[in-house]
């Protein structure tokens, strides 16, 4: 009976419009003080408690941060400088510079929304201009775009990582060598794409552009080495990494390229300056600027987005820990796994059920509250077949890129509906073709589990477990 009043309840909320958190919180809120003794205080000290019980998601807010600082200043710009300087001579290069400049952005940003955003507005043009088809110079970016939640560092990873408790940095371990390999697939089609349509290729800009540019974008860049080399090394965790990652994305593009704050108008070096002098009054500048610079509106821009954007995540967690509280508390997981072990569904069949159920669900609500609500539910199911739990993340992360392409609630569509101002059909078409990449990925993810494991397994191998 508590069962069916919980689900009766969700569905029914959001029928009515309410949107998905508050639709967790109440039905899970009406749930507890209907079937159980809980009073309304117990229940708010689970909401409290649904946060500070996992410290992995403190890393949400200063990945976020991060991404900000470097969406709002020049790090965009400089990275699709040096894809193109890479692999812009080849056939479709333009293209595929943009795929390869997502990669890079997401692994500095951890966000889709915010790589389709950064990338896009600079390339779709760029790629119009160059004699590429509008829909397919926007298909591209949305779908490259995705790579953000699975090229490490991962928000939705993070979020997957507390709500099964398995570690935040095999997550980011198993998702770099799928975001690699879903990114040449795309170059492929691409390269394709563009021989039978003949899309004209930029010249080879030689190997000092490649070298210029790799040196502008190296304050990007680095980031990756700093916040992946410090996971992946063992020196720091996840959070730690998201934190040093907020401060080296204010630093670089503060005081660095100085895209925002008072220092972006300042001469770094007049001319005929000695270098004596020029480290005297830089040294000066930075010092007397910096209360200014910390002021600054950008800044605060930034700082007041990103926090925005934390609390309405962050909220959508805690409600959805508390739906996954009464789950559990009702033992459903388990009910539900012990039904599937009775049917004899072997782990392949298993799966196919799982993709089929995350691309329903990817269709109408957001990638972390999908997983928070799925999450606590698959994972003893997968874990009694004898799926590994990083495997089943994977899967379930991929399924959440194909969710950010499809309506009516696909993030992506929206971003890339907003930079071009075409409407969301057309932007739908646009996108359709190359989600057939996206879903031979899927089955290769799914059903060769290697692609994700490797790496985890092998690392903990080196260092001994």
């Amino acid at each position: 009976m508590t069962t069916i009043g919980l689900f009766v309840l969700l569905f029914g909320c959001m029928l009515l419009g309410m949107p998905i958190a508050l639709a967790l919180g109440l039905s899970s809120i009406a749930t507890i003080l209907m079937f159980s003794s809980d009073s309304l205080a117990s229940i708010a000290l689970k909401l409290f408690e649904a946060l500070s019980e996992h410290y992995t998601l403190l890393a949400i807010p200063f990945f976020i941060l991060s991404s900000q600082f470097l969406s709002t200043g020049g790090v965009a710009k400089r990275i699709i400088r040096f894809a193109l300087s890479v692999v812009g001579h080849i056939s479709g290069g333009i293209a595929m510079a943009s795929v390869l400049a997502c990669m890079i952005f997401a692994a500095v940003s951890g966000s889709s929304p915010a790589t389709v955003a950064a990338i896009g507005s600079i390339v779709i043009v760029g790629m119009v201009k160059a004699g590429y088809p509008e829909s397919i110079a926007t298909g591209v970016i949305a779908n490259a775009g995705t790579l953000g939640i699975l090229i490490p560092p991962s928000i939705v990873m993070l979020v997957y990582a507390a709500a099964t408790e398995v570690s935040a940095a095999r997550m980011f371990m198993a998702g770099f060598i799928p975001g690699i390999m879903m990114g040449l697939m795309l170059m492929i089609v691409i390269f394709f794409v563009a021989k039978i349509k003949k899309i004209p290729c930029q010249p080879w800009a030689g190997f000092k552009e490649v070298v210029v540019a790799g040196w502008s974008a190296l304050g990007g860049l680095m980031l990756i080495i700093i916040v992946l080399g410090s996971i992946y090394g063992g020196i720091a965790s996840p959070t730690e990494a998201a934190a040093v990652s907020a401060v080296y994305a204010f630093l670089v593009a503060v005081f660095g390229y100085r895209d925002m704050g008072p220092l972006k108008s300042v001469p770094w070096r007049r001319e005929g300056e000695s270098v004596g002098s020029l480290v005297g009054r830089n040294s000066w500048m930075v010092a007397s600027n910096f209360h200014k610079c910390i002021y600054d509106r950008d800044i605060n821009k930034v700082v007041l987005d990103a926090a925005k954007v934390s609390i309405m995540l962050l909220f959508i967690i805690a409600n959805a820990m508390l739906f996954a509280h009464v789950l559990t508390t009702e033992r459903i997981p388990h009910y539900l796994a012990s039904i599937i072990v009775e049917l004899g569904l072997s782990p392949w069949m298993f799966l196919v059920v799982v993709n089929l159920l995350l691309l329903a669900a990817g269709n109408f609500m957001e990638p972390s509250a999908i997983l928070l609500i799925m999450a606590p539910i698959l994972f003893p199911i997968a874990t009694q077949l004898g799926i590994d739990p990083i495997h089943l993340g994977i899967i379930m992360v991929v399924n959440m890129e194909i969710g950010m392409l499809t309506p009516p609630v696909g993030l992506n569509l929206f971003v890339a509906s907003g930079i071009t101002g075409n409407s969301m059909g057309w932007v739908i078409k646009a996108c359709l073709p190359w989600l057939g990449v996206l879903l031979v990925f899927l089955i290769l993810i799914t059903y060769i589990p290697q692609i994700s494991l490797f790496l985890p397994e092998l690392i903990d191998k080196i260092q001994g477990y």
